[in-house]
Parts: C-alpha cells; structure tokens; sequence
C-alpha cells in the first residue's frame, strides 16, 4: 500500500500560512514533488468565466461576453504588473486561479 499511495495536498503561496506549514511539517518541502502551475492562457481565463457568469444576469450575452474578456484581461494585468513589480521592489504579489475565481465571484453578488 505505502508503494501506491499518492496525495495530492493542494495549497496556494499566497500568505504566510504555506511558510509555517513548511517550518512546522519539513517533510512537505522534502519528501514531495511540487509542481508550480504556469499562468492560464488568455481563452482559458475567457472560458472559465463565462462558465461561472452563465447564470448570472449582467443584461444580455453580449454584456456578459464583454464581463468575461474584461475580467480575463485584468487577471492578466495584474499578472505583468506583478513581474514588473518583483523586479523593482524585490517583493512578491501572488496571481493565482482562486484569485481569479474571488474576482468572478464579485459579479455573482
């Protein structure tokens, strides 16, 4: 059984809390493989809006086509906007997928 066992322990680096897990529990840093997910393309961030702006009544398809683009984009930015500001402040700022679902989630309100 131990041979075939697998966990998948799922966390984000945003905040303090992965720092202290790695501190308290070391074996998370060394006895795992940690995968770093790469930024979304462009039609994957319109697409997974869309899904979850499906329900929501923002006036009509193309309003909400536009909503979609719109957050996409601004995930986006923020995401450049990020590397532009690690590279003169030396600090980072975390862009990840359940920040772009929060920001969907502020049209579902």
């Amino acid at each position: 059984v131990r041979r075939n066992l697998h966990v998948i322990f799922g966390v984000s680096p945003v905040g303090s809390r992965f720092r202290r897990w790695s501190r308290q529990f070391p074996a998370i840093i060394n006895c795992t493989s940690i995968d770093w997910f790469h930024s979304w393309l462009q039609d994957a961030l319109v697409s997974v809006a869309q899904q979850f702006l499906h329900e929501v009544d923002l006036g009509g398809d193309e309003v909400r086509e536009s909503v979609a683009h719109h957050i996409a984009f601004v995930h986006q930015s923020v995401t450049e906007a990020s590397i532009k500001y690690l590279e003169s402040e030396r600090r980072h700022n975390y862009t990840t997928p359940k920040t772009f679902l929060e920001m969907i989630s502020l049209y579902k309100t």
